[in-house]
């Protein structure tokens, strides 16, 4: 398999997730918010197996779909309309880790986004936890096998400083810059 490197650093987390690049990594997306619509596709997927064809004392189909995001996702509108369906089809398998740091590549995310996420997606009908210390890994620890017991999609919304222990780009969108794009 060819991969198509963007940039020269072969950085296993790039900006766009790509199948067969990253171990765990399960669809290349492109447009932001539709790595959200593809989590939702597939715990749908997995409900639908799962009703036909586990038995009982033999569930063939038992994980569950974690799926990770970021401020631009849920600013597009894809993102709002595949948690409305997750919430009204109560695909309680599915747990989406919302990375809020409010930056953006253009600065801060309240130049265009204002929305209160918890209560939108409390409103979809997902369950809602927050980890206002992303680093406290025993609160996320928590918070996963919480999840499990869920009747409904669970949203984690995870507090983080992007660029986290870098002076002078922590928290802000220096960072964002790709080094062969020149700053505006």
């Amino acid at each position: 398999m060819t991969i198509l490197k963007i940039s020269g650093s072969g950085s296993l987390t790039p900006g766009h997730p790509e199948r067969g690049h990253t171990v765990g990594v399960e669809a290349t997306t492109g447009p932001l918010g539709q790595g959200v619509a593809n989590a939702v596709g597939m715990a749908l997927a997995y409900e639908f197996m799962a009703k036909k064809f586990n038995k009982p004392d033999f569930e063939i189909f038992d994980h569950y779909v974690y799926a990770i995001c970021g401020d631009g996702d849920l600013m597009e509108g894809i993102s709002h309309e595949a948690a409305s369906f997750a919430g009204n089809q109560k695909l309680k398998r599915l747990v989406l880790f919302y990375d809020d740091n409010g930056i953006s590549i253009d600065g801060k995310t309240s130049l265009s986004f204002t929305d209160e996420t918890e209560k939108r997606f409390l409103s979809y009908g997902w369950n809602v936890y927050n980890i206002y210390d992303v680093n406290d890994l025993d609160r996320l620890r928590m918070t996963l096998h919480e999840t499990e017991s869920s009747d409904r999609p669970c949203l984690v919304i995870t507090k983080t400083n992007i660029g986290y222990g870098s002076p002078n780009k922590q928290d802000t969108a220096k960072l964002m810059v790709h080094p062969l794009v020149k700053k505006r």
